[in-house]
């Protein structure tokens, strides 16, 4: 008999969530949508309540050599309401879970949670409870979001259609570039203390990582514009992963091309500098927080002429595959080369 054991690491993250949830069955009429999406839909009679989660954990998701706890209480709050707005949802209520050593003191912690209720006040979001315990090392963070949206006009992944047109709002690849940027300031602080960094070549991409902004802003303007996304998820874990969860959930494919990527200058300064294609750092990097959504063909008159919005696609049969189109015109398969918490 064989009785070894799977690493963790073998399934990935992904892989780990779809086998554990595969059998789950909803039994309420009110449990709409669970496992699968940005956040699950709560059918709560006048409206729908959306509910996501998120674990942060200090040495996977987040280190504090570089992150002051300021930052840190702020972007914990912001990419949780994101959740929300890829549901085409509004944050209302959040609750924190935080397990901290003792090397943290009251002060850290205050600081912590001015972050956190600098970032509630800002998008107009309640802070209504949570928990707090000790742990063995280092901090952990468990944030609930609840959020709200009118029924009917909820927006999932898996509703995307063929030849619907594939959008992003903002520039990719900021943030990990900034990462990147912060990870080999880190390196030359270890290896001498009384070095100053200057890092105002890359204030960007520096911020994009570590005071990221939901895009409340791009939901009110598709609103005003009459533009109802048939599909939208936030980008978290790269352009690429979350393209694939849109076209594998609404079992379609589709073509991204490569020069239609926004892509910012300081991001392209910095993959120079770092030897990395814009292209991978865009795809692949991650925590842009920005939305991914796709729209009628109908409606690429009113999206046009949106500055902060940029059509990078299109939606086909699932038959042709998901493809990046390079600049010379051939044709590659996407893969999901981005985060993944447990790899």
């Amino acid at each position: 008999m064989d009785n070894e054991k799977t690493p963790l690491s073998k399934l990935g993250e992904f892989g780990l969530i779809n086998k554990l949830t595969k059998d789950i069955k909803l039994i309420h009429e009110s449990s709409l949508t669970g496992v699968g999406d940005d956040a699950a839909i709560i059918d709560n009679g006048c409206s729908l309540t959306l509910v996501s989660t998120d674990l942060l954990v200090e040495g996977v998701h987040f280190d504090l050599t570089y992150t002051p706890l300021m930052h840190l209480g702020y972007k914990s709050a912001v990419v949780n309401f994101s959740d929300i707005y890829a549901m085409n949802g509004t944050p209302k209520q959040l609750l924190i879970g935080l397990a901290a050593s003792n090397k943290f003191t009251v002060e850290d912690i205050e600081e912590f949670y001015m972050g956190i209720k600098m970032a509630c006040e800002k998008y107009n979001v309640d802070l209504v409870g949570g928990d707090t315990t000790s742990s063995k090392a280092g901090l952990f963070l468990s944030l609930t979001i609840i959020g709200e949206c009118e029924k009917g006009k909820e927006v999932k992944r898996s509703t995307a259609n063929e030849g619907d047109l594939v959008c992003v709002s903002g520039n990719l690849g900021g943030a990990y570039m900034g990462l990147l940027v912060l990870q080999r300031e880190k390196v030359e602080f270890e290896a001498n203390p009384m070095l100053q960094p200057d890092l105002s070549a890359f204030n960007y991409i520096i911020g994009r990582q570590l005071k990221p902004e939901a895009r409340k802003d791009i939901i009110e303007e598709l609103k005003e514009a009459g533009i109802h996304p048939t599909s939208m998820i936030d980008i978290s874990d790269g352009l690429a992963s979350e393209v694939l969860h849109i076209c594998n959930d609404s079992k379609k494919g589709c073509n991204i091309y490569e020069d239609k990527i926004p892509i910012d200058f300081e991001t392209i300064s910095a993959s120079d500098e770092f030897d990395i294609s814009q292209i991978t750092a865009a795809l692949n990097g991650g925590e842009d927080y920005e939305l991914l959504f796709t729209i009628r063909q109908a409606d690429y008159e009113k999206i046009k002429n949106l500055k902060k919005i940029s059509v990078i696609g299109h939606i086909s049969d699932a038959n042709t595959g998901v493809n990046l189109v390079t600049n010379v015109g051939q044709s590659i398969p996407i893969t999901a080369q981005g985060w993944d918490g447990l790899k």
